[in-house]
């Protein structure tokens, strides 16, 4: 008998030690995985959807609205400003860069009355009634073509200045509107002032 309740003994003694080494394999496996996922795959750093810019003054941008008004961009400072721009007048590129700031503007709701949308165009013709009559609030604006020459990049694109006049990020003329919207919905949400 003493054989068998030895054995017993030492199967259940056995039965144990897995037990607690798989209760033990249980709790470090999520440590174990998250570290191999940290080091072995690691994220990207940015979080924005545009191109980050150095912290710049925008450059200052002065011309003529469609109905011979003098437009300065510095008379936007407080408000969060989309510029748009393009040197070939307003072709595809632009409508479609022009329906990309809209769809991302009209996204902030409540907040979107903080922004203010710019088409700057360097040349030809600037865009037509019909597509003007889809973008209530756009400032249409008449620029020499060196003002152009002066934004980071190369225009067609989309800027974001905010209320202090900095440049901020850089999208290219026809960007993802969602990830254009998350990146204004950011900025909104942390800024203070605008």
């Amino acid at each position: 008998m003493s054989d068998e309740s030895s054995a017993k003994s030492a199967a259940a003694d056995t039965r144990g030690r897995r037990t607690i080494l798989l209760l033990a394999a249980v709790c470090v496996a999520p440590v174990v995985a998250s570290y191999a996922v940290y080091y072995f795959f690691p994220r990207s750093a940015e979080v924005n959807y545009g191109k980050l810019l150095p912290t710049a003054p925008a450059p200052a941008i002065e011309g003529t609205t469609d109905d011979g008004a003098p437009f300065r961009l510095a008379d936007l400072h407080g408000r969060w400003v989309m510029l748009a721009a393009g040197a070939n007048g307003c072709d595809a590129a632009c409508e479609r860069a022009l329906y990309a700031t809209r769809q991302a503007h009209t996204m902030q709701g409540k907040e979107r009355d903080r922004v203010v949308r710019v088409w700057l165009d360097a040349g030809g013709a600037p865009p037509s009634p019909e597509l003007r009559a889809q973008h209530p609030g756009l400032v249409v604006a008449r620029v020499p073509e060196r003002v152009l020459a002066a934004l980071p990049g190369t225009p067609p694109g989309i800027w974001l200045i905010d209320p202090l006049g900095n440049l901020v990020l850089s999208y290219p003329a026809d960007p993802d509107i969602k990830g254009l919207a998350k990146d204004l919905t950011r900025l909104l949400r942390a800024s203070r002032i605008g």
